[in-house]
């Protein structure tokens, strides 16, 4: 029987949507099989944006259909009957799972004193514990609006707790845990105690020690986007780049006044709301904006049934806004309230918005307690997301620092931001700091704590120089030759990882494999005992990790450097918690072939053997009797490596490329590299095609790799 928890609230816009969000995150963890269930849902359409997001991060395979109990109108029609089949469809989803996470109903669409026992009687009826979410700030009345909403003090959240803890009571729910969600940072540690002390004089016994987490109020998770403005608005988008309108929008400020006026009143991360008619103070803001001396604003929006005049137009086309400028025929009260009523939600749509919410989750739940409280117990299946919250969790162990030469991708700085938030390494991003912090501002992402550093740093430069210089001395290489080369930034990134002031560089999002990783054979250059530099694929899989090398550069490696990349191969999937056993790939089994390819294996295999005797290894082997024991069985009985090999070590780098490739393409697995190895210290390439998910799994694969470099 899966496990499961009924997150639910007392009131609407609580955040339930995130609770759920962190706790399925937890969850997937120790298991793959996480489900969600909604047992009520809207009416209408049957569209719900949040079961979607959850779904999305789930590996079940789960419709959203399917992952619904019952509507609105079927519950007012008959309750009882609506709980029967709650329960019927509950039970369909507990079968495909370990975990199942169940969302309680929204209150927006029956809302009333008898909802919360409407989800208590659900909950135990499923034999799901409640984990209760408080809202920190008082919605009654005005939603979501921006600014609308006021921070609830310890007192009246103690009072709100003691309400919902009764009315579980009453239906005979087990209360698990209590979140505050949203509440006032100032005063976490109050509210917490207030919660506490409520849950101790309604709940006797262990039921009194059930935990209470505070999380504190994160205004962008709320905010709408400026895409969320332009819907709102059912505008037209007239300028701007179209990678701004994800950024949050956390103000509304009415320009009706002269320039001069508006100027001192525009405000971070605002919509500023300008009559179409007012071509003066439209050009003033996008000035201010271009000054780089006044707040950054998110989006102008121009209001009104008037075109631009169109001297204006050329003039605009002539600036090349990157700030969007929205266009409505609404009048500016219509603009002003449609604007501040924009949706601000998770979504699928906003993967930097999910990874911020989760991050707080994790920063201010004991995520370990809550999946001890669940009794989930962790499986010998590792998923891919499963594998990626292990890399972030080795490299938040010993944090280390890694630089980003590539700060002017878009790409990059939303990782960045990513790594920072998730405190998964620390960053140093090349790039001119006012052109870097301009953009990050323009893109909503937080890189406070990265440190920007210029290429043309003038005290870095000759430093470089000086010792590039030296380095390359044996072929001719002066130091004004050196101080031209090391203002390169993938030189320049490279040498701050060899003089220490960087423990690792992730670089190629904009530039070639060869770019990124020449300056690393001429400065940092292979370990002792490692003849060539080499690359593996982590292949995450459905249900396990794989290594495929190498993938990526050497073309045709002779017997040796297999050998080589055999055994750097294994290191690398230690220290990514692989048990490594290697099979060394041909189109022949054990002794039934021959031919030059084969032998060639051969000898690599024997090689492996004499130097790494402690390496489980096969070769040569076909990719099929490597990875299925019943080939295995078949082709090479007795074997310890055969159908069981997390290794595969490829003959040369067309089948390695090609096979990482279509295994990528046709099972869905998820390819993280390459990552170099036999370096002396951590470089690592991208891919020019790489999404943001790509460079901060990098990122973290670098961070682990240079703590083995530190613990050596």
């Amino acid at each position: 029987m899966a496990k499961s928890i009924l997150i639910t609230s007392i009131e609407g816009h609580s955040g339930k949507s995130l609770i759920a969000l962190g706790v399925i995150d937890a969850l997937s963890r120790a298991t793959a099989r996480v489900g969600v269930f909604r047992p009520i849902t809207r009416s209408g359409d049957g569209a719900d944006d949040v079961l979607e997001m959850l779904l999305a991060r789930t590996e079940v395979g789960l419709t959203a259909a399917e992952c619904i109990g019952v509507g609105y109108d079927e519950l007012r029609a008959d309750a009882d009957a609506a709980l029967g089949r709650i329960l019927q469809r509950y039970r369909a989803i507990e079968a495909r799972c370990d975990a199942v996470v169940i969302l309680g109903s929204d209150y927006t669409d029956v809302a009333g004193p008898a909802e919360l026992g409407m989800n208590a009687r659900i909950a135990a009826n499923l034999g799901a514990p409640v984990l209760l979410v408080l809202g920190g700030r008082d919605t009654a009345g005005h939603g979501e609006r921006l600014g609308a909403t006021e921070a609830r003090t310890a007192a009246q959240l103690g009072q709100l707790a003691r309400l919902g803890i009764a009315e579980l009571a009453q239906e005979r729910a087990v209360l698990s845990a209590i979140v505050v969600n949203r509440a006032d940072a100032v005063r976490q540690e109050e509210i917490g105690a207030a919660v506490r002390g409520a849950l101790g004089e309604e709940r006797a016994g262990d039921a009194a020690q059930a935990p209470v987490w505070v999380i504190p109020e994160e205004p962008s998770l709320v905010a709408p986007s400026v895409r969320g403005v332009l819907h709102a608005l059912g505008g037209r988008m007239l300028r701007g780049d179209p990678e701004l309108l994800d950024r949050e929008v956390l103000d509304v400020v009415i320009a009706g006044m002269s320039m001069v006026n508006v100027l001192p009143r525009l405000i971070e991360s605002a919509v500023v709301i300008v009559p179409a008619d007012r071509e003066d103070v439209l050009l003033a803001t996008l000035l201010a904006q271009a000054a780089g001396t006044f707040p950054s604003i998110a989006a102008i929006v121009l209001n009104g049934p008037f075109a631009l005049p169109e001297p204006i137009e050329r003039l605009l086309d002539g600036l090349g806004p990157r700030i969007p400028i929205i266009a409505t025929d609404h009048g500016t009260y219509d603009t002003t309230v449609r604007t501040m009523n924009a949706p601000g939600r998770l979504s699928v749509d906003a993967p930097h918005r999910v990874g911020r919410a989760l991050t707080l989750f994790e920063q201010h739940v004991e995520v370990p307690d809550l999946i001890a409280r669940l009794g989930v117990a962790r499986s010998d299946v590792v998923t891919p997301l499963m594998f990626q919250y292990e890399l972030f969790d080795r490299a938040r162990a010993e944090r280390h620092t890694i630089v980003l030469p590539e700060g002017g991708d878009d790409r990059v700085l939303r990782a960045a931001a990513a790594v920072l938030s998730g405190g998964i390494a620390d960053l140093v991003i090349l790039g001119e700091e006012t052109a870097v912090r301009a953009r990050s501002r323009e893109l909503g992402v937080d890189l406070t704590a990265a440190r920007i550093v210029s290429p043309t740093d003038p005290e870095l430069v000759p430093r470089f120089a000086q010792e590039y210089a030296r380095l390359r001395a044996h072929k001719g290489v002066t130091l004004a030759q050196a101080a031209d080369t090391v203002t390169d930034v993938s030189y320049f990134g490279t040498l701050m990882v060899h003089l220490g002031l960087a423990d690792g560089m992730v670089s190629g999002a904009a530039h070639t494999t060869a770019h990124t990783i020449r300056p690393a054979f001429e400065i940092i250059k292979t370990r002792p005992g490692v003849s060539v530099v080499s690359s593996v694929f982590l292949m995450a899989l459905a249900d396990r990790v794989l290594v495929y090398g190498d993938c990526a550069v050497i073309p045709d490696p002779t017997s040796e450097q297999l050998a080589d990349i055999a055994i750097s191969s294994a290191e690398t999937a230690t220290a990514f918690g692989i048990d490594p056993r290697v099979a060394m790939l041909s189109y022949s089994t054990g002794d039934s072939g021959s031919g030059a390819e084969v032998e060639k294996v051969r000898a690599a295999t024997e090689l492996v053997r004499e130097r790494a005797p402690e390496l489980p290894v096969e070769g040569p082997i076909q990719y099929d009797a490597a990875a299925d024991a019943a080939v295995a069985r078949a082709k090479l009985p007795g074997s310890s490596v055969a159908g069981r090999a997390t290794v595969f070590v490829f003959p040369d780098l067309n089948t390695g490329n090609n096979t990482y490739k279509a295994v990528q393409r046709s099972a869905g697995a998820v390819a993280m590299g390459p990552v170099l190895q036999g370096l002396n210290k951590p470089i690592n390439d991208l891919s020019r095609g790489a999404l943001v998910e790509d460079i901060v799994n990098t990122i973290a694969i670098t961070a682990i790799q240079a703590q083995r470099g530190s613990a050596s």
